[in-house]
């Protein structure tokens, strides 16, 4: 197949049929696709900008698979602080994408159809008692399996550690990932930077940074 070789991205809010404010919900989502997009402008494809496709359901395009991971990890933070119970559900593709329809944006390929079949493998985990943690999953085809198998190793990880995070361990989080000092958060949240750092350890905030710079080196 013709066309560039693309990281995919596919998200949609977890338990939104069950909302009782879906506009609201969705202008958070809205929101925190914008704040990922000024995030990672450098690393967006032009032909898949990160945008609303339809109902709770977003796509984008990145040159490389560590871009998409981080993407995934911040949008899903800007939905989640201050609304703890709002999740995400991701799917990470890697593989050929062609632009079918310029006029409209239309696409296809092998890419889109790895990222669709990674948020459907996502949501079928969440239904079992011992994986119902995992939000992202990467499917990036069958030359890559092992760093595919590491990559999906590492997100299992993140996606239970973040489970467990309260709503002040989410804002210090998001706070650590635009790379603010433990001062600068303290100063922010009313703590003393010691109890910041104690909470970071405590809660695997400093293993979920350092997790998101290994990923998105790839």
């Amino acid at each position: 197949m013709t066309g560039a070789v693309v990281a995919t991205l596919i998200g949609d809010l977890v338990g939104s049929r069950g909302e009782t404010d879906r506009r609201a919900l969705h202008d958070r989502l809205t929101a925190a696709l914008a704040e990922g997009a000024d995030a990672l402008g450098g690393d967006l494809v032009a032909t898949a900008p990160l945008q609303i496709q339809a109902g709770d359901e977003f796509q984008g395009g990145f040159r490389t698979i560590g871009a998409a991971l981080h993407a995934a990890l911040l949008i899903r933070m800007d939905l989640r602080v201050g609304r703890p119970d709002a999740d995400l559900r991701c799917g990470l593709g890697w593989g050929h994408v062609q632009v079918l329809d310029r006029r409209t944006g239309v696409q296809d390929g092998p890419g889109w159809w790895a990222a669709r079949d990674a948020i459907v493998e996502a949501e079928r985990l969440e239904r079992a008692p011992s994986s119902r943690t995992v939000r992202t999953i990467a499917r990036l085809g069958p030359d890559q399996e092992q760093l595919q198998d590491a990559v999906n190793a590492a997100l299992a990880t993140r996606d239970h550690l973040l489970a467990r995070l309260d709503d002040r361990s989410l804002r210090i989080l998001h706070r650590m990932l635009r790379q603010e000092t433990k001062r600068q958060i303290a100063q922010a949240e009313g703590i003393s930077a010691s109890a910041v750092s104690q909470r970071a350890s405590r809660d695997g905030l400093d293993a979920i940074v350092r997790d998101a710079a290994l990923l998105r080196g790839i």
